[in-house]
């Protein structure tokens, strides 16, 4: 029973007026000052607007009824001023609202930022990164279109045509109620088209979200449709995915113009009224060429913002799309919150314990079943198993990029989910088989274990991680862009500039996540030199698929299934003949068969 209510409260939050009150509170209010300054400009502009068309009652009236030609001069030089002051006014409203739009896009840029970086790995799991770009783009931009139009809509539409039907109640108030005539019929047809509009705006922001998803797929993978000859295979995706937002965007012109042919009709009615009926009062009851003139010019210049007006309902409900995908994210509830008020973590030993924890990402599937071990201080203990075995989401659940469904793990006696994050992370080191570098410099990409480190430490921890030759073989050394995810380097030289980063971290507990699986013999063996340099008196849990890697680690658990099914020295763990002596003769006799076989030639 609780859904329906569920759904009914999000349909309520989510409603146009909610969002239209929610943005005026948000930021309509914070930024008044700004928006009344818009606003006067606006009056002032509308105010012109009205005057000239009154005006032009006079003009006519002294040249053809008066003859004067003073008058005339003088209410030209009127006409020019009015028209300075309303493009001055113009300007100043544009430059405004600029202002205004861009202050608030940046504002909203960052509060979705900052709400990103307070989910867990969880919520980025079920969604394409593309889709957080397109929410970015169109919902931050969204909030100010929106705004744009309610105050344009009072400022300078209202206002306008306020002053243009003053002018022409002035001239002829009945013909001035003839002219109403438009307004019933274009409401009832403009109220038919909203719903409409909101359901083909939101269509056209999913396939955009899915033509963004193809693009970032294909350039993040560009060399494996290198490889695979995918791209035909993209190409087609990526004009399905163009064909679809084509259609829905022809589909919102042609639904959101659809008011104009009815509004140009209902308008050709009233103006050849107002003509008939002006004619007509001039001719036969002696009313004077100025009023009728007058009343003409007030009448077609009220068209333009009564049309923008009657429109409003139509481009707001296509707006809000965009603000509802905005306040969608910034609602969205944190599943890592800020706790930098709980007690820092206070590492003396960096003693890692696990006690019966349990994890699953999915109900009823554990991957972790009351797990328990313990890392010794300054020791390296290594995790090894088949995948799916639970290694990384230990490594995951220290980390606190989720948290155990039960069970604890402390570190010196903390329990870490009694501790800030950031402190927790900060006293870590991590380096994974899947290194992400930065697009930036490779001293920028060592400098993020350590933004303030000096270029000595930089330096330091380059040459520690064996980094530092090949970095000064590049042209413009420590200064070179690593490109896009480091695609510029090779796979050892991401890992050691990961290792260097890692190491000016100087962090007591190390994490290292399949640190070499990926790399060749010489690689590996240069980036387990690093390795060897950054464990060092630290604590260190290692994962490996290479069981080399970790021959000569001080505790080897063997993980299957969750569970802890072997422990010991690797030595020791050989004599046994168990899990682990299985997969290390599996190991072995993968190595001798990729090992290469030398063909030798025979002589004739």
């Amino acid at each position: 029973m609780s859904q329906p209510t569920d759904q009914t409260s999000l349909a309520d939050r989510f409603s146009g007026y909610q969002l239209i009150r929610r943005l005026i509170s948000e930021y309509g209010l914070v930024h008044w000052k700004q928006y009344a300054i818009a606003f006067t400009f606006m009056a002032i502009a509308a105010g012109a607007t009205a005057l000239t068309a009154y005006l032009m009652g006079t003009v006519i009236n002294e040249a053809y009824v008066n003859r004067s030609l003073p008058g005339i001069i003088t209410l030209g030089f009127a006409t020019a001023a009015i028209f300075a002051a309303k493009g001055a006014a113009s300007y100043g409203q544009a430059v405004t609202l600029s202002r205004i739009g861009n202050r608030i896009v940046a504002e909203n840029q960052i509060r979705m930022f900052d709400r990103l970086m307070q989910q867990n790995l969880g919520y980025f799991g079920d969604r394409h990164s593309s889709e957080f770009l397109a929410r970015l783009s169109m919902g931050a931009n969204s909030a100010t279109q929106v705004l744009n139009l309610l105050v344009t809509a009072i400022g300078r539409d209202f206002l306008t045509l306020v002053g243009l039907i003053i002018v022409m109640v002035i001239q002829d108030p009945v013909m001035s109620l003839v002219s109403l005539v438009i307004a019933p019929p274009a409401l009832f047809v403009l109220r038919k088209l909203v719903r409409r509009i909101r359901a083909i705006a939101k269509s056209q922001f999913s396939g955009g979200t899915r033509l963004f998803e193809t693009m970032q797929e294909t350039i993040q993978g560009i060399r494996i449709v290198k490889t695979f000859t995918l791209e035909q295979v993209m190409r087609t995706r990526l004009k399905k995915n163009v064909a679809e937002v084509e259609h829905e965007a022809n589909k919102l012109a042609r639904v959101a113009n659809r008011s104009s042919p009815l509004m140009e009709s209902l308008g050709g009615v009233a103006i050849a009224l107002g003509v008939t009926y002006g004619g007509y009062r001039t001719i036969e009851t002696g009313a004077t060429p100025g009023e009728f003139f007058s009343f003409i010019a007030a009448f077609l210049l009220a068209y333009e913002p009564a049309k923008r007006l009657a429109r409003l309902n139509i481009d707001m409900n296509a707006g809000l799309v965009g603000v509802r995908i905005l306040f969608e994210v910034i609602d969205s509830a944190p599943t890592e919150p800020k706790d930098d008020e709980r007690p820092a973590l206070r590492i003396k030993d960096a003693r890692v314990e696990l006690d019966r924890v349990r994890f699953a990402y999915r109900p009823d599937e554990p991957v972790l079943d009351k797990l328990s071990f313990v890392a010794a201080p300054g020791k390296v203990t290594a995790l090894v198993g088949p995948s799916g075995g639970g290694k990384s989401t230990i490594v995951n659940l220290i980390l606190r990029l989720y948290e155990p469904q039960s069970g604890t793990i402390t570190i010196d006696g903390q329990d870490i989910t009694a501790v800030s994050r950031r402190s927790l992370r900060s006293q870590i080191a991590y380096v994974g088989q899947d290194v992400f570098l930065f697009h930036a410099t490779v001293r920028e990409n060592i400098a993020f274990g350590k933004p303030d480190a000096p270029e000595s430490e930089i330096v330091a921890a380059a040459q520690a991680a064996h980094a530092h030759d090949f970095i000064m073989s590049f042209p413009s050394g420590y200064d070179t862009p690593v490109g896009e995810h480091g695609l510029q380097l090779s796979g050892g030289q991401r890992q050691r500039i990961a290792v260097a980063r890692a190491l000016i971290k100087d962090a007591p507990l190390i994490l290292l996540d399949e640190a070499t699986a990926s790399l060749d013999s010489e690689s590996e063996r240069q980036v387990q030199d690093a390795i060897a340099h950054l464990c060092q008196g630290r604590t260190t849990i290692a994962i490996a698929h290479r069981l080399h890697t970790v021959a000569h680690a001080d505790c080897i658990h063997v993980l299957e299934g969750g569970a802890l099914v072997e422990s010991g020295r690797h030595e020791e763990l050989l004599r046994k003949g168990g899990r682990y002596a299985s997969f290390y003769r599996l190991a072995l006799m993968e190595q001798k068969q990729q090992e290469p076989v030398s063909v030798v030639a025979s002589s004739a």
